[in-house]
């Protein structure tokens, strides 16, 4: 980290490791080719109408999505400028269309919003993505909460009357795109067959899609 650097210039180096980290190869705008690598983030990528963007992430030699560095903690306040430019189409590689994979950044936290969700909104996730990771979920066309929306009617064979109604009304949550519920039954009601149960339908969703 060089002395006399603003709060952006720091959040940028952060963020630069952490990219690193997850196989990206990171460059200049035009000083980098696409096609260097599977993942590239290019850095201050410029569009048609003059604008930058902090990165491109390409992978593959097509472009998936962009990271808005920042600095501070208020990283809501900046989504719709990244998600703006996702949808801008002077992108130089870009033939229309959105960029499905957002981020905002501080280099300590992240958000990232995902534009094939059916209600997309971002979260704070851990660590910025791989390549493959992102790769795999654009051949899944649809995300997961997207395949959330599909999950399997529920037998009820085996199952207590609250074990059903937890893991239906856990359903409608999901579906609802309110991922944080709480289940709460008595002691020796099954709480924890009811969350096996719950894990195996949406295994269908979440891991099967992978091998198709």
């Amino acid at each position: 980290m060089a002395p006399n650097q603003t709060p952006e210039q720091i959040a940028r180096d952060k963020i630069d490791a952490q990219l690193r980290e997850a196989g990206w190869t990171i460059g200049d705008y035009k000083k980098v080719n696409v096609y260097q690598s599977q993942g590239v983030a290019l850095r201050e990528y410029r569009t048609e109408d003059g604008k930058r963007a902090d990165y491109v992430l390409f992978v593959d030699a097509l472009p998936v999505g962009v990271i808005e560095a920042k600095e501070g903690f208020k990283l809501v306040q900046h989504e719709g400028q990244s998600t703006g430019y996702a949808f801008l189409g002077g992108l130089k590689f870009h033939e229309g269309g959105q960029l499905r994979f957002v981020f905002e950044s501080t280099g300590t936290i992240t958000r990232f919003t995902d534009l094939a969700d059916p209600k997309p909104r971002a979260r704070e996730i851990f660590h910025l993505f791989c390549p493959e990771t992102l790769k795999t979920w654009l051949q899944l066309k649809r995300s997961l909460r997207d395949r959330l929306q599909d999950l399997p009617e529920l037998d009820p064979t085996g199952l207590r009357p609250a074990q059903i109604d937890a893991i239906q009304n856990l359903e409608v949550s999901f579906k609802d795109n309110r991922p944080r519920a709480l289940i709460q039954m008595a002691t020796g009601a099954g709480k924890t067959y009811t969350t096996e149960m719950s894990i195996y339908i949406q295994y269908s969703l979440m891991i099967r899609p992978l091998w198709l």
